[in-house]
């Protein structure tokens, strides 16, 4: 139930009002009367004529628009007991230097709604805000931009893309994090930022700049990963390094846009045709989004592969309340395997793109023209050890049992899953879950538990899943699997990735 609703929009007053709790509050614009339409006893409703008072005080259309939503902000202030100084700074930080001339035109909006508010009504209401030292140590950040700020301070250095609601202000606070602080001391730009004419070109051009030695990304939803499949498997069985910041929306087809789901959890792991599995890293909020996005290309690099990103719209765009962010300025790039000129000089026998010397499934790699002994081309179609195209089926089937070797052994590197015991010893019940369905998960469990149920829990924080996911199936009798899909896509993924029983799986 909400204590105070803001009714601004006339096509959803009813339920609206509906959902304010007894002895709560509404407030609207009353420049248009709904005295018809306030059907309730047991809720105070309080009615400022915003929209007339700011068309007698502005001229300008989209003006008077804006401001309207500004003068409700005012009448809050007088009703709520908010500091106008504090409305005031928060305008100046909104504007900055540039559109510094905007603070006054707003600020009057705010004046002219809680001059009319104080007038006639009692302020503050008995329902009002005191401060509190409760957001000490805490930023409120949306994850877009905390993903970009973790890709530049991991190096990043070449980023192609097409625009595509939810992802398109992650290359906007890129582009803006590097204009500030990426460049040399002659102020040349250490950047290359390249709108595409298509999301397939945006991930070839990562592709290529992965293969020449770049810290390369795109950032994209849905419909573009199904865009980019091609490429995808190219750079999986070519072993590019390349990041890919998915932040998901509603499918399937154009969906919506503007709406939140995990709808990408099985494109992202399994992009491509033929045999292919991808990393996938999970953040559950900004603060998340911010170390792995630097860990996404630590991953990228050491395991040469494309490594995906999955975020969705809700942490993505919308603003979280998280820890301030820490940075270690010790922090070193992983390289990964790769030999340089001298390493390639003392080199007695064939260099080998796609030998695996130390058995773990990651070859060695060079980058195109450091040396003649090194590699100068990649190749998309049957290959063996030496990059030498083959139709022979035990020189494919050595390249492609290599690469599944190749993602076993990042199990031990990825982000372990977060587990919480109710209790010392496992309880009967378990959830499963990832990404931002985690703080839902934890208000659940936390009702849950008042009443009686107690739940443990494993936040999934990447794939390719870990042992540890694989014990806490195996020591609860039932798993609920939370996911924001209809065809339950994880749910899906346990069972074929660690042979989970489906009749624990609900």
């Amino acid at each position: 139930k909400v204590h105070f609703m803001v009714a601004m929009n006339a096509e959803t007053f009813a339920k609206d009002q509906a959902e304010i709790a007894p002895g709560g509050y509404l407030f609207y614009d009353s420049t248009w009367p709904r005295k018809r339409e306030i059907t309730r006893d047991d809720i105070t409703v309080i009615g400022v004529p915003l929209a007339e008072m700011i068309n007698h005080h502005f001229v300008e259309p989209r003006t008077r628009i804006l401001m309207k939503n500004v003068a409700y902000v005012g009448a809050l202030a007088a009703l709520l007991d908010l500091d106008l100084d504090i409305i005031e700074q928060l305008l100046k930080e909104t504007f900055g230097e540039k559109k510094a001339k905007l603070v006054e035109p707003n600020m009057e909006a705010v004046h002219i709604g809680h001059d009319y508010a104080r007038k006639h009504y009692d302020c503050p209401l008995p329902l009002h805000v005191k401060k509190a030292d409760m957001t000490k140590g805490h930023v409120i950040v949306d994850g877009n931009t905390t993903a970009a700020l973790g890709a530049m301070l991991a190096g990043a250095n070449v980023a192609a893309w097409y625009p595509i609601t939810p992802s398109t202000s992650v290359m906007d606070a890129f582009v803006s994090f590097c204009g500030k602080y990426r460049h040399d001391d002659k102020g040349h730009p250490q950047y290359k930022i390249i709108q595409a004419e298509d999301e397939l070109a945006a991930c070839g051009m990562v592709m290529g700049a992965g293969w020449m030695g770049a810290r390369a990304f795109t950032a994209t939803s849905g419909p573009g990963i199904s865009l980019m499949n091609e490429f995808l498997s190219f750079g999986y069985y070519t072993e590019i390094p390349a990041v890919i910041f998915d932040i998901q929306r509603v499918g399937p087809s154009t969906g919506m846009p503007t709406r939140t789901q995990q709808s990408d959890i099985n494109e992202c792991a399994y992009a491509g045709h033929g045999d292919t599995r991808h990393i996938c890293l999970y953040p559950a909020d900004p603060a998340e989004a911010f170390e792995f996005a630097i860990k996404s290309f630590d991953l990228a690099e050491r395991f040469q592969t494309p490594v995906f990103f999955v975020s969705d719209l809700d942490i993505g765009m919308n603003e979280w309340m998280v820890p301030e962010l820490t940075w270690d300025e010790n922090y070193q790039p992983d390289r990964g395997k790769v030999l340089s000129a001298d390493d390639l000089e003392k080199l007695e026998t064939r260099f080998g793109r796609y030998q695996d010397p130390d058995r773990d499934g990651i070859p060695w790699r060079t980058l195109p023209g450091v040396h003649p002994k090194g590699a100068y081309f990649t190749r998309g179609s049957g290959h063996d050890e030496h990059a030498t195209y083959t139709e022979d089926a035990a020189g494919y089937q050595r390249v492609l049992d290599r690469l599944r070797r190749k993602f076993d052994t990042a199990r031990k590197f990825v982000p372990a899953p977060y587990i919480d015991y109710a209790r010392s010893k496992p309880v009967k019940a378990g959830i499963i879950s990832l990404g931002s369905c985690d703080l839902a998960v934890k208000e659940a469990r936390h009702n849950l538990k008042g009443k009686g149920t107690e739940f443990d829990y494993c936040r999934i924080r990447a794939f390719p899943f870990t042992d540890d996911i694989r014990q806490f199936i195996n020591e609860h009798d039932t798993i609920f699997v939370i996911e924001q899909n209809r065809d339950a896509q994880l749910k899906a993924m346990l069972q074929a990735e660690l042979d989970a029983d489906a009749r624990k799986l609900v």
